[in-house]
């Protein structure tokens, strides 16, 4: 018997599962990570340029080549291991080395990724991240330098991954352009595990970089969704008050349709992203398994105040131009009703109209047909006379007295004929 037949995909959809793997850092580390996205059209980018431009840093360093097509690589590069990912609207560099600088978060500890190169980048950078690892101090320690390295007001501090570590940041972007993370790993971490915190750190803050890019987006159309609602709210009330004809109405209110349609139409994608953006924030911090340090705020609950509200404005958005769209769509409706209404009374005038002229018409044929009676009479009385003169000697009647002896038959039979012939028509 011949072995089942594979679907042509089977083994790169399983291999897919595993194509991805966490790196494997150790405590003392220092990493850096930069997410580049284009500015408009993300999407439909040119990807070949996103390999291009990896293999051109790949080539400094003489470090072999991704496979055509590939959408991650890993390697290294230098003193540094460098990962590589291609993802629906960004690519992002990991690189990672052992050792810490004497100088916390030096500028020069990002100079794996050099300027020149950055500068022919397809696209911009979305954010940028400092990551220092380093063995668990005592907790005065770890107090210290937090707030040394970080503004105090913003910091957010937990213990992740059952307490296998502390990890720490204020989500402000440095002097340098780079925003920093601090990660004390406890003695019995293992490296797997901190490269899967590392990894977990750039995916949140790279999801919630691009997650506001719908928080932006919802700030520039609100004046303008303000603006369509209170001229669709102005003419419903000229609708309602019935002074306005329709065809005064109509291109006003095809005029906001359009353009709440294409305000939908152009932010569909973004605040649909948006919302998977943020259900990723949420999922990776979920993840980590917080508890909180000395009472000090955890990444949870700075998203929760910090985050959280502009996500809610996107929403607030996205639903506000939904119901403005709805709206447009239901003044339509009724506008239609009123002409559809207004029709129907001029048709039932126009029928009434109708109706009366039909009348009159009727009358009027009725009176045509008595006329023509009487002409059709006299005539037929005429002929009926010159015919029936001839025996008016032989009988002895006057040609008088003969023709008034046959007007009433002739009348009559007149009279018969056009009866018959009008029922004939009906």
């Amino acid at each position: 018997m011949p072995p089942i037949e594979d679907h042509p995909l089977r083994y790169r959809l399983a291999n897919e599962l595993h194509a991805r793997p966490f790196p494997e850092i150790q405590a003392g580390s220092s990493v850096v990570f930069v997410a580049i996205k284009q500015p408009n059209e993300a999407v439909s980018r040119d990807r070949g340029a996103d390999l291009s431009h990896l293999i051109a840093l790949l080539d400094r360093h003489g470090a072999p080549h991704p496979q055509p097509g590939a959408t991650h690589y890993s390697n290294r590069i230098g003193q540094h291991v460098l990962k590589w990912e291609q993802h629906t609207e960004f690519v992002s560099y990991t690189a990672y080395r052992d050792g810490v600088s004497s100088r916390p978060f030096d500028p020069a500890d990002f100079e794996v990724f050099p300027e020149d190169w950055l500068e022919t980048a397809p696209g911009q950078r979305i954010t940028s991240a400092m990551v220092r690892v380093e063995a668990r101090p005592a907790d005065q320690e770890i107090t210290r330098k937090l707030a040394d390295w970080f503004v105090p007001e913003s910091t957010a501090i937990a213990h992740v991954l059952d307490e296998s570590a502390i990890m720490s940041g204020d989500f402000r972007i440095d002097p340098a352009g780079h925003l920093r993370f601090a990660v004390f790993v406890a003695e019995q971490t293992s490296e797997s595990r901190i490269g899967r915190l590392i990894q977990r750190i750039c995916e949140i803050e790279t999801y919630k970089s691009m997650s506001m890019l719908g928080f932006s987006r919802a700030r520039e159309m609100s004046a303008q969704i303000a603006q369509l609602d209170n001229n669709l709210a102005a003419l419903m009330t000229e609708m309602t008050r019935g002074t306005t004809p329709p065809e005064v109405i109509l291109p006003e209110l095809l005029s906001i349709s359009s353009q709440l349609e294409t305000l939908a139409a152009n932010s569909s994608f973004r605040f649909g992203a948006t919302g998977a953006y943020e259900a990723l924030v949420n999922q990776r911090i979920r993840v980590l398994r917080e508890t909180r340090f000395h009472g000090r705020q955890t990444f949870g609950e700075f998203m929760m105040r910090r985050y959280a509200p502009a996500m809610r404005t996107v929403k607030s958005t996205e639903t506000r131009l939904q119901s403005l769209a709805d709206r447009a769509i239901r003044a339509g409706d009724l506008l239609r009703t009123r002409v559809d209404v207004e029709r129907s009374a001029q048709n039932q005038a126009l029928l009434e109209s109708m109706d009366r002229r039909a009348d009159l018409q009727l009358r009027l044929q009725h009176t045509v047909e008595g006329l023509s009676v009487v002409a059709i009479s006299y005539y037929a009385v005429s002929l009926a006379g010159y015919l029936l003169y001839p025996l008016a000697g032989a009988t002895g009647l006057s040609k008088g007295m003969l023709t008034a002896l046959v007007t009433l038959p002739v009348i009559a039979m007149v009279w018969w004929m056009v009866r018959r012939i009008r029922r004939r028509m009906e």
